[in-house]
């Protein structure tokens, strides 16, 4: 497999995937294509596109320019990794912000999010992989956490909602004798089914379907196909692992917290929606 060193040099060296501040002003007609549909139709998200795309230039900027220092070839690695720390504590916050029924949720998010890091990245640049260096660090470890965070809500969201909306089921299975991870595995399966079902359709449809967006971007700059297609599927199998894990760490975490130590499932005050 080529390198990513190689693979990012071959792309640096090619001017097609420049896109010059001409460039963007005029993309941001598409912008203007999204607000006059939704006020021909009435959508009323007029506001809220305008919104989302100044918020996404200004953090995408900002974040720019942070990346430009840490990952400097001259750069102390430890800046890259301290960025990993941040993404993953920063991750771990929205997730408590997006499933605000979940109680508990922040250390088990961090503890999820964490282990995932831990064993996606140690295999990605373990095995050799890709190179060890913050060029390669950030953006995967960005890639990994930001494609986990969604799988977690997801997860953290639907168990609370399937033992809450099936308190009776559970705690007749309680009630028979079964201890509380033998009670409550049917419904922690169908939410971890739930929330990695999407991550795995996507897998399976990808080439066919569309292009994911790191392989499209290395054949913009000028990247071989091939070489491409190796570096966006070693990144689609991290991003695979990455939410496997952190699903599974919030569901078993999630799940014991919600039972008490003598095997009753705690009263949940606010349900998933």
């Amino acid at each position: 497999m080529t390198s990513l060193a190689t693979v990012l040099a071959a792309s640096s060296s090619d001017p097609a995937g420049d896109v010059t501040w001409a460039g963007l002003a005029a993309s941001l007609l598409l912008v203007a294509v999204a607000v006059g549909l939704s006020w021909w139709r009435g959508y009323g998200l007029e506001r809220s596109i305008l919104w989302a795309c100044l918020r996404a230039i200004v953090q995408l900027l900002a974040v720019g320019v942070a990346l430009t220092v840490i990952i400097d070839p001259d750069a102390p690695l430890w800046l890259s990794w301290a960025w990993v720390v941040f993404m993953v504590g920063f991750a771990s916050v929205v997730v408590t912000r997006r499933a605000p029924e979940v109680p508990g949720l922040l250390p088990i998010a961090l503890a999820a999010t964490g282990a995932a890091a831990v064993v996606s990245l140690g295999v990605i640049f373990g095995f050799g992989i890709f190179p060890v260096e913050g060029r390669a660090i950030v953006p995967l470890a960005g890639m990994m956490i930001g494609n986990s965070m969604t799988a977690t809500v997801v997860a953290s969201r639907r168990v609370v909602g399937e033992l809450g909306d099936k308190r009776d089921e559970v705690e007749a299975r309680l009630a028979l004798g079964q201890p509380w991870p033998v009670a409550s595995r049917p419904y922690t399966r169908s939410a971890v089914r739930t929330a990695l079902i999407s991550q795995i359709e996507t897998t399976k449809a990808v080439g066919l379907v569309f292009l994911p967006g790191a392989m499209t971007g290395l054949i913009l700059a000028g990247v071989d196909p091939v070489d491409a297609v190796l570096v966006q599927a070693a990144i689609m199998f991290l991003i695979l692992g990455s939410a496997a894990t952190t699903v599974t760490v919030v569901s078993i975490g999630l799940t014991r917290k919600l039972f008490t130590p003598d095997h009753r499932l705690v009263r949940l005050t606010r349900r998933a929606g």
